[in-house]
C-alpha cells in the first residue's frame, strides 16, 4: 500500500484546484466546503490504511522511498522527488489529515456567509498539501519545499480578513491591519528560514546529496561526537525551527498570527505548521546526538521559551491570545525534549497537544462566534450553562493540556518532565515542574473567566450553542484528548509505551550514539510524577478561587506588583526592543543609504549622468550641422587629406 502515498498528497492538492479555480461556478458554499473536508478526510483514510498495513508487517518492511521523478541533476549530484514512509512520517501524517479533517469539518459552520469561503477552504487544502509534502518528504529539498510552501499559506491565511483591523497590543504605532500580522510572520520566518538553506548547502558540501537515507547513514562515519561542522549544521537547523516554531527569539510572530480565522489558528498551532521544527529536528536525530553542544542549545532555548511564554500568558485577555502563548510555552517543552535526548516524548507531545489545542482553539472559535467576535474574556463569563457542549470539551481540554491524568497531556508532558530529570539534570526538572503549574493557573484563568461566574457581556449579546458542524469536531477531539495519551503509557504504569515502540527503528540510531544508561524503574518517577499532578492541581485550585471567589485578589496583586504586571502585560516589551534595535535602524538606513545614496546618488545618478553626457556630446555634434553646403565640402576635403595623410605616411 506504500505506493499509494502519493495520493494522500494528490487529494488536497485536488481540492486546492477545484475550489480555487472553479469555486465560483461550484457556487454552493455546502459543495465547496464538501470538497475541502471531503479530500482531507479520504486523504486521513488512505493514511490510516497504510499505517494499519504498516503495523502488520515486520519492522524492517516498515520503511519505504517512493519515487516519482528527478527534479534536479547537476554533474554527481541529484535529487527526486520522493517520499519516505516510514513510522515517524507515517504518525504525522495521520496528525496532520485527522486533525486537519476535523478543523476543515468546523469551518464548514465557522465560516459560512464569509464572502470568502471558497477561498478559504482552497487555501486550507494548499496548506494541508504543503504540510504533507514537509512530513512525507525523502530529502532536505523536497521538506524545504513545503517549508516553505507552509509559510507562503500561513501568509494568505493569516491575512485572509485583510481589510480588517488588528490589536498589536501597543507596539506598533497607529491601526495595524491584519496584513501586518500576516507580514510579520513571513518575515521572521524568513529569517530561520535562511539558516535552513545554509545548513543545505553545509550538508551538500559535506555529504555530496540531500537525500535522508544517504546522510544519517553516513553521518556516524564523516563526523565524530562534537565534530565542528555537525554542531554549525545543526544550529543552522535549528535556527529554522525556531522561526517555524516559534522560540526564543523568533516567536513573536506567534501570538499576531490570531488574527486570521480561528480554525487557521487552530490548524497553525496544533498539528501542521508550528510543530515542523520538531518534526525537522526529530528527523535528523542521528545529527544532533553527534553535536552535544547544539542539545543543550535546542533544551535551553526550549526551557526558556517555555517558562517566557507561560508567564506572559498569565494576564493576557484575549482569549485567542492566551492560546497562543500557551502554544508557544508548549513548543517549548517539545524543544526541551529533543535537547535532552527524548526524541520520543517530544513526538508524543506534539500529538497530543494536536488534540487539546486543536479543541481549545475550535472551542474559543465556538465562544467569539457566540459572542458576536467579542475576544475579551473580561467581558464575558457565565457561559457554561448557555453553551454546554462547547464548555465540556474546553473543559476537558484544559485538563489535558494541565497534565491532569489520565488524559492525553499527563502522559506526554510526564515523559517530558521525566526525561529532562534523568537525562538533563534537576535544573531542567525544576523549571518545567514550574511551567507546568503557570500553564494550569493560566488555562483554568480563562477557563473560569469565559465560562464561570456572573455573565459580564452587554445586552446587545445573545451567546448560544454553536451548530452540530462545529460542536461535533469539539466532541471528536476531546475524546482523543481524553484517549489520546494511552499509546504512550510508560511501562513504570505498567503500560508498554506503544509509541515508543513504533518509533523505536527511527531513532535507534541516535540513541546507540547518546548511550543513556537505563536503570529500569526509578522510584523517583513515581516521586516526580505525583508532584507535577501535584502542582498542576494547584494551579487549578488557585485559578478557580481567585477568579470566581475572590477576584478582588488578582487586582490587589497586579496593583501590588504593578512594574511585574506591567513587565508581562507588555510581553516583556520585546516587540518593542526588536522595533527599536532592528526594525527602525533598518528603516532609516534604507531610507537614508539605500535610498537616498544608493538609488538615487549613485544608481540614478549613473542611469542620469549618462544621459546628460549623451545631451552634451551630442549638442556639440549638432553645430556641425550649419545647413551650409561649403561647410560640408570643406569638411569632405579635410577628411580626404587627414585620410591620405595617414596611409601615405604608414
Amino acid at each position: 500500500m506504500h505506493q499509494f502515498v502519493p495520493y494522500i498528497l494528490l487529494l488536497p492538492l485536488i481540492g486546492f484546484l477545484v475550489n480555487g479555480l472553479f469555486g465560483k461556478k461550484i457556487g454552493s458554499e455546502t459543495a465547496a466546503g464538501l470538497i475541502g473536508a471531503g479530500v482531507i478526510g479520504l486523504a486521513f483514510v488512505l493514511a490510516a490504511v497504510i499505517v494499519g498495513e504498516m503495523a502488520g508487517s515486520p519492522a524492517e518492511d516498515r520503511k519505504h522511498i517512493v519515487t516519482l521523478f528527478q527534479w534536479v541533476a547537476a554533474g554527481s549530484f541529484s535529487v527526486s522527488v520522493a517520499y519516505q514512509v516510514d513510522q515517524l512520517s507515517m504518525l504525522m501524517t495521520l496528525v496532520v489529515t485527522g486533525v486537519g479533517f476535523l478543523i476543515h469539518v468546523y469551518s464548514i459552520g465557522y465560516m459560512h456567509g464569509d464572502p470568502g469561503f471558497r477561498r478559504f477552504f482552497a487555501y486550507m487544502n494548499l496548506f494541508i498539501f504543503m504540510m504533507l509534502n514537509l512530513v512525507l518528504a525523502g530529502n532536505f529539498l523536497l521538506m524545504f519545499l513545503g517549508w516553505e510552501g507552509v509559510g507562503l499559506c500561513s501568509f494568505l491565511l493569516i491575512g485572509f480578513w485583510h481589510d480588517r483591523p488588528f490589536d498589536t497590543g501597543g507596539y506598533a504605532p497607529g491601526t495595524a491591519m491584519t496584513t501586518d500580522a500576516a507580514k510579520k510572520a513571513f518575515i521572521v520566518n524568513r529569517i530561520g528560514d535562511f539558516g535552513f538553506l545554509i545548513a543545505m548547502f553545509m550538508i551538500v558540501g559535506a555529504f555530496g546529496t540531500l537525500n535522508f537515507d544517504e546522510v544519517f547513514a553516513r553521518a556516524p562515519y564523516v563526523f565524530e561526537a562534537g565534530n565542528a561542522t555537525v554542531f554549525w549544521i545543526t544550529l543552522l537547523l535549528f535556527l529554522g525551527a525556531t522561526g517555524k516554531s516559534a522560540q526564543i527569539p523568533l516567536f513573536v510572530w506567534l501570538p499576531d498570527a490570531m488574527a486570521g480565522p480561528t480554525p487557521v489558528s487552530a490548524l497553525i498551532h496544533a498539528a501542521t505548521m508550528v510543530t515542523a521544527g520538531v518534526y525537522m529536528i526529530a528527523r535528523c536525530s542521528i545529527l544532533y546526538a553527534l553535536a552535544p553542544a547544539t542539545m543543550e542549545i535546542v533544551a535551553g532555548v526550549g526551557l526558556a521559551t517555555a517558562l517566557v511564554a507561560a508567564t506572559i500568558g498569565l494576564v493576557q485577555n484575549d482569549i485567542k491570545k492566551v492560546l497562543a502563548y500557551s502554544t508557544v510555552s508548549q513548543l517549548g517543552y517539545m524543544f526541551l525534549a529533543l535537547g535532552v535526548g527524548s526524541f520520543t516524548g517530544g513526538v508524543f507531545h506534539v500529538m497530543t497537544h494536536a488534540f487539546f489545542k486543536a479543541l481549545l482553539f475550535l472551542g474559543a472559535g465556538s465562544v467569539i462566534h457566540a459572542m458576536h467576535d467579542e475576544q475579551d474574556i473580561q467581558k464575558m463569563g457565565g457561559l457554561a450553562p448557555v453553551m454546554p457542549v462547547t464548555y465540556r470539551t474546553f473543559l476537558i481540554a484544559a485538563l489535558a493540556i494541565a497534565g491532569i491524568p489520565p488524559l492525553a497531556g499527563f502522559f506526554s508532558k510526564d515523559e517530558i518532565l521525566w526525561k529532562a530529570f534523568s537525562q538533563g539534570g534537576l535544573g531542567y526538572w525544576v523549571v518545567g515542574w514550574m511551567v507546568a503549574g503557570l500553564t494550569a493557573f493560566y488555562m483554568f484563568r480563562l477557563v473560569s473567566l469565559t465560562f464561570g461566574g456572573e455573565a459580564r457581556w452587554g445586552h446587545d449579546k445573545h451567546p448560544h450553542e454553536s451548530p452540530k458542524l462545529m460542536t461535533v469536531p469539539l466532541m471528536v477531539l476531546a475524546i482523543l484528548s481524553v484517549v489520546g495519551g494511552f499509546i504512550g503509557v510508560p511501562e513504570s504504569l505498567g503500560g508498554s509505551n506503544v509509541i515508543e515502540r513504533w518509533l523505536e527503528p527511527v531513532f535507534a540510531p541516535a540513541m546507540a550514539k547518546l548511550a543513556f544508561v537505563q536503570t529500569g524503574h526509578d522510584p523517583a518517577e513515581y516521586l516526580l510524577m505525583a508532584l507535577s499532578v501535584l502542582i498542576a492541581a494547584g494551579g487549578i485550585a488557585g485559578a478557580r478561587y481567585i477568579y470566581l471567589r475572590r477576584a478582588s485578589i488578582a487586582d490587589g496583586i497586579a496593583g501590588r506588583f504593578r512594574p511585574f504586571y506591567a513587565l508581562l502585560w507588555n510581553k516583556y516589551f520585546i516587540d518593542e526592543l526588536y522595533d527599536a534595535v532592528i526594525v527602525r535602524p533598518i528603516a532609516a538606513g534604507s531610507d537614508r543609504l539605500l535610498w537616498r545614496f544608493f538609488d538615487i546618488g549613485v544608481i540614478d545618478g549613473m542611469v542620469n549622468g549618462t544621459a546628460h553626457l549623451v545631451r552634451l556630446a551630442s549638442g556639440s555634434l549638432r553645430k556641425l550641422q550649419s545647413g551650409n553646403a561649403q561647410n560640408y565640402a570643406y569638411g569632405f576635403l579635410v577628411g580626404i587629406i587627414l585620410v591620405l595623410g595617414v596611409i601615405i605616411f604608414r
